[in-house]
């Protein structure tokens, strides 16, 4: 996910991407956890992912949206 496609969603669209991207995470932290992981490399990426969106629902909340 690009920061791009990100800052055109909603602030409510943006809380609900994050909400995924933490139900993701889990499942992904779970699977390792389980040795049923394929991609460990996910992880970081989901993660990178959350970080976007909180940086840019804050940017936001700065701005006054």
């Amino acid at each position: 996910m690009k920061a791009k496609e990100v800052r055109e969603l909603s602030g409510a669209e943006l809380e609900g991407k994050l909400l995924d991207l933490k139900k993701d995470l889990f499942n992904l932290r779970l699977q390792h956890a389980t040795n049923q992981l394929d991609n460990p490399v996910r992880i970081a990426e989901v993660k990178k992912d959350i970080a976007r969106v909180k940086t840019i629902i804050r940017e936001q909340q700065l701005a006054g949206r």
